[in-house]
């Protein structure tokens, strides 16, 4: 029973501390809570949770704020996470309905994640490596010409214009494109490419053309590196916890325009709704020790091709943030299992 009141104090410690930015004290506690005992009973309990490492006294005579470490153990002891209201779930919807193409798709992602959470959005682009090949399709454009068109599991499709050194009949393109296709829809990147270059060509002047087309698929598919970037939004909401901040804001910016750092930031992509919180010093770099990141993977299905996310002061909403995260995230996978 004392454990769970103490548990009980430390979530209302971070509410209120989140909330008003200011030292939470006894007094405050109880009349904003209503947690049953009186400010005597609380201020053990605050001692405790203070002995534990889990509030810290900023000043003399000061209430008390959470550690990074009182964090943790509010986010891990966290039941549910708080559900997004009908309005939020109608501006994800409008925003992201809209959206044209993958790339458009992380814009927009970004800007909603800055609005809904007031901190700094990152959104990485799908990454081929760990897409699959959904569709391969040859459109002749012409007898000397023809389109080679990759469409990916994340979303994102991949177009080479091929010129061929001799005329091709629609029969001679379709038997083309069914051997491509056979060997490489359903299969990742890096085994889609194995597949190709192990493509048996067929007899006779087909060898050159399907030879053509196999170098121009190989040539989309080796193109992955280029996709591991970060958008980034909403960095002018760090100037709205410039006190909250142990270090100057100048180093987190920064650190925010280095893909790298961002990519190390957001984490290993996971899908099925798990959110995961880094808090203050769990993070890679000593930059944003006074930060906090909750991220997520996206992707269709089960396969996560990309992480979505926030940075933002070690004081903030975990339970709205976590929700925003999360939603914004199923819908991109929504979408992309839709295109």
């Amino acid at each position: 029973m004392q454990d769970e009141r103490r548990l009980a104090v430390l979530r209302a410690i971070v509410e209120d501390y989140v909330a008003t930015q200011e030292p939470v004290g006894s007094k405050a506690l109880v009349e904003r809570h209503g947690l049953g005992v009186s400010p005597a009973t609380v201020r053990n309990d605050m001692a405790a949770l203070e002995e534990e490492g889990l509030i810290t006294q900023p000043h003399t005579s000061a209430g008390r704020v959470p550690t990074d470490k009182g964090y943790r153990l509010f986010v891990d002891r966290l039941t549910t996470i708080k559900p997004m209201s009908a309005a939020e779930k109608r501006a994800i919807a409008t925003i992201l309905d809209g959206a044209v193409d993958v790339d458009d798709v992380v814009r927009r992602s970004v800007r909603l994640l800055a609005q809904l959470t007031h901190q700094v959005a990152l959104v990485q682009y799908p990454t081929l490596s760990r897409s699959t090949v959904r569709h391969i399709d040859l459109v002749s454009l012409s007898q000397t010409r023809v389109l080679v068109v990759a469409i990916l599991s994340s979303g994102r499709v991949e177009q080479r214009l091929v010129e061929l050194d001799r005329p091709l009949d629609d029969d001679t393109v379709a038997d083309i494109r069914g051997r491509v296709a056979a060997v490489v829809t359903g299969r990742i990147i890096a085994d889609a490419t194995t597949a190709l270059g192990d493509l048996v060509p067929p007899p006779g002047d087909e060898a050159v053309a399907q030879g053509l087309v196999v170098d121009a698929l190989l040539d989309a598919m080796s193109d992955h590196r280029s996709s591991e970037r970060v958008a980034v939004g909403g960095t002018a909401n760090l100037a709205r916890f410039g006190d909250s901040f142990e270090v100057s804001v100048r180093p987190l910016l920064e650190a925010l325009e280095e893909h790298v750092v961002l990519l190390k930031l957001l984490g290993e992509a996971r899908t099925g709704g798990a959110v995961t919180v880094r808090i203050g010093h769990e993070g890679p770099y000593q930059e944003f020790a006074t930060t906090s990141v909750v991220a997520t993977g996206y992707g269709p299905g089960e396969e996560a091709v990309g992480n979505l996310g926030v940075v933002g002061p070690t004081r903030m909403d975990y339970p709205g943030t976590m929700a925003s995260v999360r939603a914004v995230a199923r819908y991109v996978s929504r979408i992309l299992d839709e295109a």
